[in-house]
């Protein structure tokens, strides 16, 4: 059924409009970095097993990218795709494979090849959702840009595009282009900037708004400590200080123990029975303007963990108010006007 203009209930897992694509997505979806690689060791029949699971519990949108693995995890939601009868939907993403992020690196050419290697990964004839990759800041000022990512839409390639960004300033910027159907941005309880503006801009032009790192990569699951050690192929190892991307990927850009400090406080406003991750991603999805959140999972029962906060009843008022108060005094400091 139907309930005001964005949720449809199925079961446990509910469904929130996508921009005006049509489509109704799980609003707990399934982000597939982890599975693809910089997330410490993962085998594909343990990612299978994840991604099964998935759709097991009602997720019908799984968002990628092509350097997630050099296409790993493309493949990987293709070989799910080919074992499933259900609608699957899927966001990929392109830009990052520029050895270096410029404007110029955004051409006909360039997006022509990752699009066809995308295709060719996903087997598919068109994509679902074609995402630009964190591309610099200067790009969404480039008009020509989205007239090429409309040509694609004309010849059938692509069916949709949005954007992934790092800045609030990016996603308004992006939003002013008429095609944009989706945006693609962190957002959690120590990420709560996005909420300020952008939300409401969205809203009213009918944008779907996905959120991104919203566990912040791990940190609100409450799983973590001080002593806690992560693969060396992790970027929560080596990305803490933005050595290899953006500094706000890993950990959402929040000083370690300081996170972990305010984790503590969270866990306190946390009901018996509920996860941690589960709390913070509902608490997501108390903000209407969101259209799912995308968390990863490299086991089933993370997954199963995850996709069970679509089901959970809302957070007291009095909870959201001591979360804020928590980002307003330890962690908004640290980021807020950063991203």
């Amino acid at each position: 059924m139907w309930v005001g203009r964005l949720i449809r209930y199925d079961g446990g897992m509910k469904y929130r409009a996508l921009g005006r694509t049509g489509w109704s997505v799980s609003d707990v979806s399934f982000g597939a970095w982890a599975i693809g690689g910089a997330w410490g060791d993962v085998s594909d029949d343990e990612s299978l097993a994840a991604l099964n699971k998935a759709v097991d519990e009602g997720i019908n949108f799984l968002d990628t990218a092509d350097v997630y693995g050099q296409g790993r995890s493309e493949r990987l939601i293709a070989q799910l795709k080919a074992s499933r009868k259900n609608e699957i939907i899927v966001a990929t993403k392109a830009g990052r494979k520029l050895p270096k992020q410029t404007v110029e690196g955004y051409s006909k050419e360039n997006l022509t090849g990752w699009i066809e290697e995308n295709l060719r990964n996903l087997k598919v004839d068109a994509l679902d959702l074609l995402q630009l990759h964190c591309p610099p800041t200067d790009a969404y000022y480039h008009p020509e840009l989205f007239g090429m990512l409309d040509d694609f839409v004309t010849e059938g390639k692509i069916k949709f595009y949005g954007v992934s960004v790092e800045r609030v300033e990016e996603a308004l910027k992006a939003i002013e282009y008429p095609n944009v159907q989706s945006v693609q941005i962190i957002f959690n309880c120590f990420r709560q900037r996005p909420a300020e503006l952008f939300f409401d801009q969205a809203k009213k032009k009918h944008v779907g708004i996905l959120a991104r790192v919203p566990l912040a990569s791990g940190l609100l699951t409450g799983k973590f400590k001080k002593d806690t050690e992560f693969a060396k192929d992790d970027h929560r190892n080596f990305n803490r200080k933005g050595e290899a991307f953006d500094m706000g990927e890993t950990f959402s850009g929040v000083d370690y123990d300081v996170a972990l400090e305010a984790v503590e406080e969270i866990r306190g406003l946390v009901p018996e029975g509920v996860s941690m991750s589960q709390f913070a991603l509902r608490w997501i999805l108390m903000f209407d303007s969101v259209t799912c959140a995308i968390p990863g999972g490299k086991r089933p029962e993370q997954v199963a963990d995850n996709a069970r906060a679509s089901d959970l009843p809302e957070i007291s008022a009095e909870a959201m108010k001591k979360v804020k108060a928590i980002y307003d005094r330890e962690i908004r400091p640290l980021v807020h006007d950063r991203w």
